[in-house]
């Protein structure tokens, strides 16, 4: 008996949860905001190696370390910096 796979993959998007959301190859999630307000964002990995970016992994690592409360990477900045800071990124 053979398994329909588009059968198993819509299933299997069904069954995700908002927070599970399917991330694209090259991009990483991460929750950015104050305290209970954060919010999910999905941004390219080549961000990772940019300097103002690792300044934000810096602040990150300092307040959390590697115990993220959301279950993914946590920047504790406001949104408007996170985008301030993000829209500087062109590469």
């Amino acid at each position: 008996m053979a398994i329909r796979l588009p059968y198993v993959l819509s299933k299997t998007k069904q069954g995700l949860t908002k927070n599970q959301q399917v991330v694209p190859k090259g991009h990483i999630p991460v929750y950015v905001g104050e305290q209970a307000d954060k919010k999910r964002y999905v941004v390219p990995i080549s961000y990772l190696s940019h300097p103002v970016f690792q300044d934000l992994l810096q602040r990150a690592e300092e307040e959390f370390g590697f115990n993220h409360p959301m279950g993914a990477l946590t920047i504790p900045c406001t949104e408007e910096t996170f985008f301030n800071l993000t829209s500087e990124l062109v590469w």
